[in-house]
């Protein structure tokens, strides 16, 4: 969308006193925004099956009392059963019903955390929220108890400029088991489909492009995961007497993976789509200073680094069973297991992908070795209709909150839950928004958050919800 077409369809936000006062509630807010984030950080919400369940139960406890504080009437903490039998992690579902003939706005977010894992690589106490300059730190600081704080602060702020009656509906959904993937997430929608049914869902869990400049997240990558098994041999043999004539299932296993990505290190697996390149320019200069990646590394794939990142497979190695070199002696190996991870460009049909990898290891199984494929998860990429009023308002609000030029990217993860609200919710406007920024480094040691994008993502969001409020068409 060009930058007229976004400004011809700004919505009321941009004519009205109400963002100048949600603006002015905001700040006079920050430190119990900051306190209350803190508190949250401070629990460890880890829903991994080898962690404390009653950290996430606490976690879930606070949240609803936070609803509750903000002013939504109904709140509940709710929980559906896992595929296998076992009962899933508690979510906060709280709702304040819409006026007649206006729209419902889904506010989502995660309190569970991904766990520390070495805790000496930390600068600061991972479960203890530590501001250092402007930013804080702590283990689900961005990652996604900011997110739940920008809707606690923007339905909080919108309900007090309307007196408690805003008209638009609104539902806050805080899932409590994302990073462990989120195994009850689709019983849940379909227990609760009528409590979280809503025009437009605004999944807080992405983020900005960079710092300073405000992103709507417009595409994700899908993704498929599966188990390689090799079989070389019958039985182990001893490598002086036999090799030679035969070679062992580690060196195949080697042989076979190295199929898979061609001499420039692009994707060697035939059929698999690729999107559209992007508008956006990620200049490689910028790409290397993200990730860390020294000047002596060559990169892989071919065409632009956006469309590397977000219209592109790309296929990673996730992890290998061959023999430990502790293990190891002169033995042909008999088997080997890989497992392999494809992210998908947006276009493709993740079934149709495991397919596509199967036959590729199959075809392609060095002297004749026995090769399997066990597919795993298959979550289905994800491209928004950035041309609805919902999206338009989104990006009005943060062209606004900001006072620069929003931009739509993509992501190159994925986030699997999203395909589930699109199928559930089909008429729904997804708007995928964050408060993270290259500098974040959700998921490993000395998460931070930018705290001057966080509250403007939290001033963005209480003027779109304002907007929304304002305008019956919004949702449409």
């Amino acid at each position: 969308m060009t930058t007229d077409e976004q400004n011809q369809h700004s919505d009321d936000t941009t004519s009205d006193a109400g963002p100048a006062a949600l603006r002015e509630d905001l700040s006079s807010q920050r430190e119990r925004i900051l306190e209350e984030l803190a508190a949250l950080v401070e629990i460890p919400s880890v829903a991994w099956d080898v962690h404390d369940a009653g950290e996430v139960w606490r976690s879930a406890r606070a949240v609803a009392q936070l609803a509750e504080e903000a002013g939504l009437p109904e709140v509940e903490i709710l929980t559906s059963a896992r595929p296998d039998g076992e009962q899933g992690m508690p979510a906060v579902v709280a709702r304040r019903r819409a006026a007649p003939g206006r729209p419902t706005v889904m506010l989502y977010a995660h309190h569970d955390v991904q766990p520390v894992s070495d805790p000496g690589e930390w600068k600061t106490e991972p479960f203890r929220a530590t501001p250092v300059g402007d930013r804080l730190y702590g283990r689900g600081a961005a990652d996604d108890k900011a997110g739940i704080m920008v809707h606690i602060a923007a339905v909080r702020a919108l309900l007090r400029l309307h007196g408690q009656e805003p008209g638009v509906g609104i539902t806050l959904f805080v899932e409590g088991e994302e990073e462990a993937g989120s195994p009850s997430f689709e019983n849940f929608l379909h227990e609760h489909r009528e409590k979280l049914a809503a025009d437009a869902i605004v999944v807080a869990d992405s983020a900005n492009w960079k710092r300073g400049v405000p992103a709507l997240t417009s595409s994700l990558r899908g993704v498929i995961s599966g188990t390689v098994r090799l079989r070389a041999l019958g039985h182990a043999l001893h490598s002086g007497v036999f090799g030679g004539p035969l070679v062992d299932a580690n060196v195949a296993m080697i042989r076979l993976l190295a199929t898979l990505h061609d001499e420039d290190g692009a994707v060697a697996v035939p059929g698999l789509v690729r999107s559209a390149d992007p508008e956006l320019d990620y200049p490689e200069r910028d790409f290397r200073d993200d990730a860390g990646i020294p000047e002596s590394l060559r990169l892989a794939g071919r065409g632009s680094i956006a469309s590397r990142l977000w219209s592109q497979p790309a296929l990673s190695v996730i992890g290998m069973d061959v023999t430990p070199v502790e293990q190891s002696s002169n033995t042909l190996a008999a088997s080997a297991r890989a497992r392999v991870s494809l992210r998908l460009a947006p276009g493709q049909d993740p079934h149709e992908a495991h397919r596509l990898l199967e036959e590729h290891l199959r075809a392609n199984a060095p002297w004749g070795a026995e090769v399997e494929y066990d597919a795993g998860e298959a979550g289905r990429p994800f491209e928004a209709d950035t041309s609805s009023p919902a999206a338009r308002a989104v990006l009005a609000s943060m062209r606004q909150a900001w006072g620069v030029e929003p931009v739509l990217t993509g992501l190159g993860g994925s986030i699997p839950f999203v395909a589930s609200l699109v199928e559930t919710f089909p008429e729904a406007a997804i708007l995928i928004t964050g408060v993270e920024d290259p500098d974040t480094r959700a998921h490993s040691a000395n998460e931070s958050l930018y705290l001057p994008d966080f509250f403007k993502a939290a001033e963005a969001e209480a003027a779109f919800l304002h907007g929304m409020a304002a305008s019956p068409e919004a949702g449409e």
